[in-house]
């Protein structure tokens, strides 16, 4: 299969001062390695552990890790550039990928006591979890007690450690608060038998009436306005708005560009095998040219969207109010932009295209279930946007 250079993708002359990092070099091993398992992998709803691995070997977990922890605290380019190329691979195992290190960074806003305690044994802890406020918390001396009902947590089943939100009731009424949960204290039920992103074994977290002490626990407003307890990073010091579509376009960006990869290997064979007349059947000149420019292009600008964003995000707390909206913004409209190119690629494939025994399938289907999150849906991105706008004008009374 070819690379994207090899079809002229923005790639070859837009390019990030991360591309030397470590983190993106050792994304090709993960890519090549996860490619390879990508059919199992979704034919048993998890990703193979080999790959797991590797994602760890690479520096995933630990990317976003505070330093004093073994970490490298890094960049939201690099990590984004690395998330593609995974997911060029195999969208699934780069959705994982990104689950581990935007949790690794959530964990990072705990107090000393806690943050010490989810790394004690390495950077490379696996933290997973959501910030759907499912669960419901009552205060007790020393801490809390915590019970909810998680579904669709990604890449539960290698968690050492997960990171969940509740409700807790105080004497103004109820507040959210972020907790985080060693693997010891929740059940895993197995309920992840979705049609997209089948290897990312986003089963059930159970966590019923577990003791979590004050220091792994924190406000949630501290996560969100981007206010570490310590670390200085930039990385931790970004609103959430800014950074959580990333996580989640990177890989549908990736789905993208493998679906193209396999198409035009597949067309171009066709095409060049098989020359017609005008009228006569087989793929046509003007048909194979439109659609590998549109979608080559339509890829082209979500990559230049995230690439930006990735960037914006690198500035930490220089982020404005309004540029994290924006980023909210373009990451939703990213993923709209790389699955149009995914569907038209599909529609184009023809039969051969859909059959259970290509990947461009897989691609679609990883594509338009990473779409469907709830943090890509770009009707709040816009409003979240315009009143930022809105905002941003000079009061003119």
């Amino acid at each position: 299969m070819r690379t994207n250079n090899d079809i002229g993708t923005v790639e070859e002359t837009v390019t990030s001062p991360q591309k030397a990092g470590t983190l993106l070099s050792a994304a090709e091993d993960v890519a090549a390695l996860a490619g390879d398992q990508a059919a199992r992998a979704d034919e048993t709803r998890r990703l193979d552990p080999d790959v797991m691995k590797a994602v760890l070997g690479a520096g995933f977990a630990r990317h976003f890790v505070p330093v004093e922890h073994g970490g490298a605290a890094g960049t939201f380019a690099e990590l984004t550039e690395a998330l593609v190329t995974v997911g060029t691979a195999c969208a699934a195992s780069s959705w994982s990928a990104s689950i581990v290190a935007g949790l690794g960074r959530m964990a990072g806003f705990l107090p000393a006591e806690g943050r010490a305690e989810v790394w004690k044994d390495g950077p490379d802890a696996v933290v997973v979890g959501s910030l759907a406020p499912l669960g419901r918390a009552k205060a007790v001396p020393g801490g809390w007690r915590l019970s909810g009902t998680w579904p669709s947590i990604s890449v539960v089943d290698f968690s050492d450690w997960a990171l969940v939100r509740a409700v807790v009731a105080d004497s103004e009424g109820q507040a959210l608060r972020v907790f985080v949960v060693p693997r010891s204290g929740y059940e895993i039920q197995d309920t992840w038998s979705n049609v997209g992103m089948r290897a990312t074994g986003s089963n059930t977290l159970v966590v019923d009436d577990v003791f979590v002490p004050d220091a792994r626990t924190l406000e949630g407003d501290d996560l969100f306005q981007g206010r570490p307890r310590t670390s200085s990073a930039a990385c931790h010091s970004v609103p959430l708005q800014a950074v959580n579509g990333l996580s989640f376009a990177a890989p549908a960006l990736g789905a993208a560009r493998g679906a193209l990869a396999v198409w035009s290997d597949y067309a171009t064979a066709k095409f060049r095998s098989a020359p017609r007349e005008p009228g006569g059947p087989g793929i046509s000149r003007g048909f194979y040219a439109t659609t590998l420019a549109r979608a080559a292009g339509e890829i082209d600008t979500a990559y230049l969207l995230l690439d930006r964003a990735g960037r914006v995000a690198d500035r930490g707390a220089g982020v404005t109010p309004l540029e994290a909206a924006r980023n909210t913004r373009d990451c939703a409209l990213a993923v709209e932009t790389s699955v149009t190119a995914v569907n038209r690629i599909f529609g184009a494939a023809g039969t051969s295209g859909h059959s259970t025994a290509s990947s461009l399938q897989r691609f679609w289907r990883d594509a338009n279930a990473a779409a469907t999150h709830v943090g890509l849906q770009f009707e709040p991105a816009a409003m979240a946007y315009a009143s930022a706008v809105s905002a941003h004008l000079p009061d003119t009374k």
